[in-house]
């Protein structure tokens, strides 16, 4: 299950990876604007689908995926307040954690949902957790004692048991969370009214708007993390694309996606994460976990500031360094577990594929 990254830039030889044999086969592609992130991650992507059986699921901020996926036959999800497609947030799969408590780990996303909600700067007090925490269970209570599909709870159902709580501090997150329940931002209230059983999906957020992109990138995420607990099961392999990654490591958000990363390897999950800046993944200790535990790096060109901090962080030469240093689109650096090899990825242009991959503008409006 080999794929197609690019020629070796010094011996012209065709480079074939397979990201399975890694110790951590988590991803990253780093680049700045117009060096190729996105067509390098579609690439990759349409080898996955016609190579392996692997799922394959994206994360689409900017509407840059569509075509491809379906081309592909794929699915392609639309959430936004227009939209009539909905995606639960509150969505539980029964395998979702390791352990015999699937609750706890759903408590912890909801915390990380609470904390965009409420939006203030020190994030959720502990005694606003607690509260969340107790709601939390309260609510899933019903359905984990009889799991039918009708029972599954919605966002309505925590904002009534968060306002049916006697601290003042649920009615002021209960109070923050009826934007999103009966306000105008009520795009995630709803039951999961799409079938995602489709080999290669992807969840398109482009019109969800600055203040709903970063909840809906998470609640996403959460859907990803139920596919691959499915797939687990039937020893499948999940990969995740995700685009504009950086705006998943801010805040209560951070510690979510790191625990995430960390547990995809585990579950059979093969995350990528595509994203401009380097600085974004070592802002904090905790997330300088998910830098660590990538065993595979596609890095195009680099801005000057990141050359130097990557050349630190990842041993690379003064050499190496010229290979993402004002390199044309599609050229850069590979590692690869301990290997680093220089690449160039000449797409045809006369192609299909092409056509359908690129994201020039002038090339899409032609």
């Amino acid at each position: 299950e080999a794929l197609y990254y690019g020629i070796n830039a010094l011996s012209n030889n065709l480079i074939m990876v397979d990201r399975k044999l890694l110790k951590n086969p988590n991803g990253l592609i780093l680049g700045t604007p117009g060096s190729g992130k996105s067509f390098s991650a579609k690439r990759e992507i349409s080898n996955v689908f016609l190579v392996t059986n692997d799922d394959v699921l994206i994360c689409d901020p900017e509407d840059e995926y569509a075509p491809l996926v379906i081309r592909l036959g794929g699915q392609v999800v639309k959430i936004s307040p227009t939209s009539s497609q909905y995606v639960n947030p509150m969505d539980i799969n029964l395998n979702y954690s390791d352990d015999d408590n699937p609750l706890a780990l759903k408590a912890d996303f909801i915390l990380s949902l609470c904390d965009i909600v409420v939006g203030s700067k020190d994030g959720l007090q502990p005694v606003e957790k607690t509260v969340i925490d107790r709601a939390v269970r309260n609510v899933y209570r019903p359905y984990l004692a009889d799991p039918d599909p009708e029972k599954m709870p919605i966002l309505q159902d925590l904002y009534d048991e968060l306002l049916r709580q006697p601290e003042p501090e649920a009615k002021r997150v209960a109070a923050a969370l009826e934007l999103y329940v009966t306000g105008s931002l009520n795009v995630f209230n709803h039951r999961t009214n799409v079938e995602l059983e489709n080999r290669l999906v992807c969840f398109n957020i482009k019109e969800l708007g600055k203040q709903l992109k970063q909840l809906g990138m998470l609640v996403i995420q959460d859907q990803v993390w139920n596919r691959v607990t499915v797939n687990r099961a039937a020893g499948k392999t999940t990969r995740y694309y995700c685009d504009e990654f950086h705006l998943l490591l801010k805040g209560e958000l951070a510690s979510w996606s790191v625990e995430i990363w960390k547990r995809f390897r585990k579950w059979g999950g093969i995350p990528t994460g595509i994203t401009q800046n380097i600085k974004d993944l070592l802002a904090s200790r905790e997330i300088e976990n998910i830098f660590e535990n990538s065993d595979f790096i596609y890095m195009l060109n680099q801005a000057s500031g990141d050359r130097q901090i990557l050349a630190k962080q990842l041993n690379i030469s003064p050499h190496q360094l010229s290979y993402v240093t004002h390199s044309g689109e599609g050229e850069g650096l590979l590692f690869y577990g301990n290997v680093i090899l220089p690449f160039l990825d000449r797409f045809p242009k006369d192609t299909e594929l092409y056509r359908i991959m690129t994201t020039k503008p002038q090339e899409v409006s032609a």
